[in-house]
């Protein structure tokens, strides 16, 4: 779920810290800026482990901060692919079910990944797997705040870093594409198409 992840930055040092040590300067530095981030194609960074090296800092004509390589390791939680993970439902929609796991939330688990047949009622805004028997089939309800085991099947990283309109006729849509929802930088895709994955209640005897 966490890996450690090599990366190189200049972190800058503005010089009313020039009076603490460098390490304790950098490593807040490096936090402030990727804390709760999501890198692209590495993760979502959740918090500096350590400073492998300090390579010479440098201060430029025009500017009294110090700038400085560093390269450094930082824990980012990016699933490996087949990994296991329990989270939290925390709505349903047409789009499938939706996940949470506490401090990551863009989590979903598609119709087609769902245990099957399956069904979304409207009514209830949640989805239904009717689990088959003997005796007939039986509505095991996917509700809101249950807990879910699914398996990490696919992932999904969208570059958002913002960029400018191509033309002048883009400024006039750029109202309406503004409305739209945003898509989230990083996505984790689930599945509970196999026995032991699902809500935990299925699989535990009360």
């Amino acid at each position: 779920m966490f890996v450690l992840v090599e990366m190189t930055d200049t972190v800058r040092i503005p010089p009313w810290q020039f009076e603490r040590k460098l390490n304790e300067s950098i490593a807040e530095e490096l936090n402030k800026k990727l804390a709760n981030k999501v890198v692209y194609n590495i993760g979502l960074c959740i918090c500096l482990y350590d400073i492998t090296k300090l390579e010479d800092s440098y201060i430029f004509p025009g500017d009294g901060a110090s700038h400085t390589k560093v390269h450094f390791r930082y824990v980012v939680f990016h699933p490996f692919l087949d990994e296991i993970l329990i989270g939290q439902i925390k709505s349903c929609s047409q789009d499938g079910v939706h996940v949470s796991i506490g401090f990551f939330d863009d989590i979903i688990i598609p119709p087609e990944s769902l245990q099957q047949p399956a069904k979304f009622d409207e009514a209830e805004q949640v989805w239904v797997w009717e689990y088959e028997t003997e005796e007939g089939a039986h509505d095991l309800y996917m509700d809101i705040g249950e807990e879910i085991r699914f398996r990490v099947v696919d992932e999904t990283f969208v570059d958002t870093s913002p960029t400018g309109p191509s033309s002048a006729e883009a400024s006039t849509s750029n109202a309406t594409e503004e409305v739209q929802k945003k898509e989230a930088p990083y996505t984790l895709v689930g599945s509970i198409s196999e026995p032991g994955l699902g809500l935990l209640s299925w699989w535990t005897n009360s």
